[in-house]
């Protein structure tokens, strides 16, 4: 009877020893190893990531003439736009220069443009995070801001040889400064507990008592610049609630973000050109 009960308790008791064993381990030798298995693990998540972008070519070949030419002149009117926002960014930052030597201020950080494609998406509960196929290859660094054209994506937070983990706006874990457009004053922004079918959604908190939201006249929310990683006036999304916080000096509320944020499939790093600035 006893042998019994003992084979039957002995998985139980191996997964105890093993669980023991990783617990008692130095933290040296378990970044090691946690990042050895996620180099491991790369070349699989970018393989299937290549695959994808395979049968997405494939199947776009299967679209008829007509589509395609629609299509064509969608992107020509995109790329008109595209090309007129450039000249005004020229010109925006000419003045912005212009009025830093005017008033001896010190220059913002300055970025490259690295784009990358997402491998994997990894959401639940406690974390949203996301792969994407470019790494310590292509100079990426911890804490790079992550951006796309609605705003902000996230920040990195791992980076191996070909990939990094980027930790997005919608995680609980991610906290950024912002402000409100159109004003100076900072408050503090974090993402929020987002289930997988419903709309993305994060916090604010700090707000000044003379701000009010609401869904139908909701206030924009943009990064501050402050802390030097992301730069001013990124769009993080809207303030659609806002009530007094439990000691009255100020509110919270709720953000609705972008919903492209669980879909994207490119995403662009900003790889700081002068990293010692942060």
């Amino acid at each position: 009877m006893l042998p019994k009960r003992f084979d039957q308790a002995r998985p139980f008791a191996t997964l105890g020893i093993i669980l023991l064993a990783w617990l008692l381990l130095p933290l040296v030798l378990k970044t090691f190893t946690r990042a050895t298995f996620f180099e491991i693990q790369a070349p699989l998540t970018v393989t299937d990531s290549y695959a994808q972008d395979l049968q997405t070519f494939w199947s776009n070949r299967l679209h008829s003439k007509d589509e395609l030419l629609k299509a064509g002149q969608d992107m020509a009117g995109l790329f008109a736009a595209y090309d007129y926002s450039k000249q005004i960014n020229q010109e925006t930052e000419s003045d912005i220069l212009r009025l830093e030597n005017m008033l001896n201020l010190p220059p913002l950080p300055t970025f490259r443009f690295e784009p990358a494609r997402v491998a994997r998406r990894d959401f639940s509960g406690w974390w949203q995070r996301m792969i994407i196929r470019k790494g310590e290859n292509y100079g990426i660094t911890v804490g790079a801001p992550v951006i796309f054209a609605g705003g902000v994506v996230g920040r990195v937070t791992e980076v191996y040889h070909y990939t990094s983990v980027v930790d997005l706006i919608t995680s609980p874990t991610f906290r950024l400064a912002a402000s409100v457009s159109g004003e100076s004053r900072p408050v503090s922004y974090q993402g929020g507990l987002n289930d997988s079918f419903k709309s993305p959604r994060g916090t604010v908190e700090f707000v000044p008592l003379d701000i009010f939201a609401t869904r139908s006249l909701p206030k924009h929310l943009v990064t501050s610049g402050l802390g030097g990683v992301f730069p001013p006036g990124l769009t993080i999304g809207d303030i659609t609630t806002l009530e007094p916080s439990a000691d009255g000096l100020f509110k919270t509320g709720e953000v609705s973000l972008d919903e492209r944020l669980g879909t994207l499939t490119e995403v662009t790093v900003l790889v700081p050109l002068n990293p010692e600035e942060f």
